[in-house]
């Protein structure tokens, strides 16, 4: 496992980050923490709205706590008949970090997560909530998740001259069947220095040879196989022929076509056993050659739009008949 720099930040982290969300039970979770760290990997991610994955968080972690970046996430209600239990504002930050330091049995989170957009609440409001929870050390960084590509610019535009903790990263969907993101948060993340900590690489496990191919199984909880389309049947037939030449599974490359289309990809792979852990941790080793790059890109291509689309190409209408690099980009100063 290799690290990286958390966003514009001093903190390493893993290319991997391990996904609490799925996990089944106590015993089996263990395994799972024991093997991810084994492997090098140091952030667990979860949420205030995850069921009690907190608290099994919280308990496996409590020997080694500081050996791990533990991230977590707030703004999803806590209890549906108060809707101040929900939103981004200050004082559902307030409550709702007090609730999770309580069930994960620590003082401090290394990364706080604000989980969705909250439109209702000023982005000046929570931005300087956040400060607050950083500057009482209760939080050391912060990050957006699920949040549009002009709000994280303007909210690090606005730490960035208040002198508040910025976002050090955003968290998406990411995956060769959803890619969305190339179009305006990627793009931003790498301009701006931040990690783009992915989820859904599998796609609810289309991409990893579960519903096609030799032996497939039927429908799960989550998909249904005789509704999937033949965008979905391609891209995952493209990834099993990809796995069979580079000698891996379908899951390991479907986790590093992610890893290859940006320096700033964190995948967050989560699992619901040891054994499939161990198999999409796999994914470090793989290194897909740009064909198959190249071939999976165009199984699942994405029309990027406008005003992508006008910035294509050679842009001779805007640098005459010379040709001019484009620029190196970097992180925000100050930060």
């Amino acid at each position: 496992m290799r690290y990286r720099l958390l966003g514009p930040s001093g903190l390493r982290v893993s290319q991997l980050f391990l996904g609490a969300m799925t996990f089944s039970g106590p015993d089996e979770a263990r395994r799972m923490v024991d093997l991810y760290q084994d492997a090098g990997g140091n952030v667990i991610d979860t949420a205030s709205a995850y069921g009690d994955s907190e608290e099994v968080v919280g308990e496996l972690l409590q020997a080694r706590r500081d050996r791990f970046v533990l991230a977590t996430k707030y703004a999803l209600p806590r209890d549906p008949t108060d809707p101040n239990t929900g939103g981004s504002h200050r004082k559902n930050l307030a409550l709702s970090l007090d609730r999770s330091l309580r069930r994960l049995r620590t003082d401090y989170v290394d990364l706080l997560w604000v989980h969705t957009w909250d439109e209702y609440t000023p982005v000046e409001e929570t931005m300087r909530a956040l400060d607050d929870a950083v500057r009482a050390g209760k939080v050391l960084y912060v990050g957006a998740s699920n949040l549009p590509a002009w709000l994280v610019s303007q909210a690090n535009t606005l730490a960035l001259w208040r002198d508040w903790s910025p976002f050090v990263g955003v968290q998406v969907p990411y995956s060769l069947l959803r890619r969305d993101v190339e179009r305006e948060l990627l793009p931003m993340s790498e301009a701006l220095g931040l990690s783009a900590a992915t989820y859904g690489g599998l796609a609810a496990g289309v991409l990893s040879g579960r519903f096609t191919g030799p032996g497939a199984s039927g429908s799960s909880h989550r998909v249904d196989a005789a509704a999937l389309t033949p965008r979905e049947h391609g891209a995952a037939r493209a990834v099993l022929e990809v796995a069979e030449e580079v000698g891996a599974s379908p899951s390991q490359v479907a986790i590093a076509w992610t890893l290859a289309h940006s320096r700033s990809v964190h995948p967050i792979i989560g699992a619901g056993t040891a054994v499939q852990l161990a198999d999409n941790l796999g994914a470090v080793g793989v290194d897909l050659p740009e064909d198959a790059v190249r071939r999976l890109d165009a199984v699942a291509d994405l029309d990027l739009g406008y005003p992508a689309d006008v910035n294509a190409g050679s842009r001779s209408w805007l640098n005459g008949d010379r040709e001019v690099l484009p620029p190196t980009r970097g992180g925000m100063s100050g930060s």
